[in-house]
């Protein structure tokens, strides 16, 4: 699986931004909001600090 990094999605959701998408663009509205979704996941994951939780089996 080809997951973005936080730093790529943090350009796909700014070049979303910056290209203005109309709201009867329903295809490119359903991607910004998949990229936006899938960024603050990433940046939830990125802030765990998984060696302090040494009861954490993942």
């Amino acid at each position: 699986m080809n997951d973005f990094t936080l730093d790529e999605l943090t350009v796909l959701v700014d070049l979303c931004s910056r290209a203005g998408i109309n709201a009867d663009e329903a295809l490119a509205v359903d991607l910004q909001s998949r990229l936006k979704n899938a960024m603050a996941e990433r940046q939830e994951l990125e802030s765990l600090d998984f060696e302090d939780c040494l009861s954490c089996k993942l």
